[in-house]
């Protein structure tokens, strides 16, 4: 973080001190909510959990060097009191405030929040000595945002000073706390952002405005909280809304693959850009009106390990040929969004192409690619789970063990947030096991949705074994599984499968 006074902290987030000797004491570290983390010159940030509250911990940070705690009440050390949060304006569809009692939660997330804009609107017009202004791309979508960031990350750190957040950090907590990481030399900020309902993007986008907006997918993740694709596509496209306009620099990096996302330019009036995965090279706006795509795609193929690879063109000139270091004919869509940040940013093709292709995967437990001594072949995708993302890891799989001449093992479990499509989904899911090439199926968990996913493989033919966990799913597969094999381990993340692929790998 650029350094404050404990004073100006108050300011920025309309608070008071409590047990301050000096106003004027500065922070020099970071920001940290984990008392774990705290260091020498830190603010710790006394956030409620569902098994403990960070007000109790407050004297341990001091002790470990933090200067002062961000807080709702006193705590018996320096601290910055925020303000409450009306009882009304608490968002109740928020996994950090399923616990928040007494409203202290809600209260400092909004002050978190509030000290991360007042840090990004400093940075954004370079009012810092010696830094640059700072320029903030936001990433929205159904599946893809991690992967994408990821890209992104890439490309910005080969042109300037960049944060992005690690793995998943993209709600109301990860998303200022990340934010909170730049300094007056951060070029780039790199904020994936998710939701969960309506307003939850524009949230985000409160806390870092983006410049430049990245528009991926509207799939069927979190159906079961917005309740229609209509729905999620309304609150994805809050991303766009909130950028600035084209002459003030706003960018759209568009989708004209995903109809939902192709209806959110009329919703912005930033600069759009498009690209297509699928060799379109005309968008369809309505009312007999085309846009020419601006990056295409074309000639797709994979690799033997399912890496794929694609011809470029950009703005219907051809400028190369591009092989990425990554699994699954789906990364094409994101790394063409991510070249579209940059040259949103203004960056040169040359180095965007270069980052894109020396970039590796970087997240955990995203379509991370190993091999065990005994020639298994185990895609870790077990991070989280979706209609779209299945079969894109599916087909990984299937297309792998064919190049490999082995069997391809799919170990699944629940896809989470569907709601009442997910017996559905998950019976869809099912149907598709054998057309894609999958062999044999392992089902981990005994709910509704495993039955339904197991039922339908079996009637489709697949050989199919259900199990009650993840130890179970490891005794099973240890036999099963050899070489030239390829395994897919694949779930909501709340089910922890990689513990499958970390148990196989770590049995070599």
């Amino acid at each position: 973080m650029i350094e404050l006074s404990l004073a100006e902290i108050a300011d920025i987030v309309g608070g008071t001190l409590a047990d301050v000797p000096n106003a004027d004491a500065v922070i020099t570290g970071e920001v940290e909510f984990d008392s774990r983390k705290i260091g020498p010159g830190d603010l710790f940030v006394a956030l409620g959990g569902a098994r403990v509250d960070g007000h109790d911990f407050a004297a341990q940070a001091i002790k470990q060097g933090a200067v002062a705690v961000l807080a709702f009440r006193k705590v018996g050390v320096p601290a910055i009191l925020v303000p409450p949060v009306p009882e009304n304006e608490r968002r109740r569809d928020s996994y950090a405030l399923e616990n928040d009692t007494d409203g202290s939660v809600a209260a400092v997330l909004a002050g978190l929040g509030a000290l991360a804009r007042g840090v990004i609107d400093r940075l954004s017009m370079s009012h810092e000595p010696g830094g640059r202004a700072l320029t903030v791309v936001g990433v929205t979508g159904s599946a893809g945002k991690t992967s994408t960031k990821d890209f992104m990350a890439t490309i910005f750190r080969a042109a300037g000073s960049t944060v992005a957040p690690p793995g998943s950090f993209n709600n109301e907590i990860g998303h200022p706390y990340t934010a909170l990481k730049c300094t007056a030399n951060t070029e780039y900020l790199v904020a994936e952002m998710s939701a969960r309902g309506l307003g939850h993007v524009a949230n985000l986008a409160r806390i870092a405005p983006p410049r430049i907006g990245v528009e991926l997918n509207v799939g069927s993740a979190h159906l079961g909280e917005f309740g229609s694709r209509e729905v999620i596509a309304q609150a994805k496209g809050e991303l766009v809304e909130a950028l600035p306009a084209a002459d003030a620099g706003g960018v759209a990096v568009l989708n004209a693959d995903d109809d939902y996302v192709v209806g959110m330019a009329s919703r912005t009036s930033a600069k759009v850009l498009w690209y297509s995965a699928a060799g379109k090279r005309a968008v369809s706006l309505g009312d007999g009106h085309e846009s020419p795509v601006d990056l295409v795609a074309s000639k797709v193929t994979l690799d033997a390990v399912a890496r794929p690879s694609f011809e470029l063109t950009l703005r219907g000139k051809y400028v190369g040929q591009v092989q990425l270091e990554v699994v699954g004919e789906h990364q094409v869509a994101n790394a063409l969004a991510a070249i579209g940040a940059g040259l949103g940013a203004g960056l040169d093709i040359d180095l965007i192409l270069e980052a894109v292709r020396a970039h590796r995967a970087a997240s955990a437990h995203r379509m991370a690619v190993s091999t065990t001594a005994a020639g298994l072949t185990i895609i870790d995708d077990a991070y989280n789970a979706n209609p779209e993302s299945m079969h894109a890891g599916l087909s990984a799989c299937a297309r792998m063990a064919r190049s490999q001449g082995g069997q391809a093992i799919a170990v699944l479990g629940p896809m989470g947030e569907l709601g009442d499509e997910s017996p559905k989904a998950h019976h869809s899911l099912g149907q598709t096991l054998a057309p894609l090439g999958i062999d044999r199926l392992v089902v981990v968990g005994d709910n509704p949705s495993s039955r339904a996913l197991a039922k339908a493989a079996v009637e489709a033919g697949v050989d199919t074994e259900v199990v009650a966990d993840n130890a179970a799913a490891t005794r099973l597969l240890k036999p099963m599984a050899g070489a030239n094999d390829v395994l897919l381990v694949k779930a909501s993340n709340a089910f922890r499968l990689w513990e499958i692929a970390q148990a196989l790998d770590e049995a070599e």
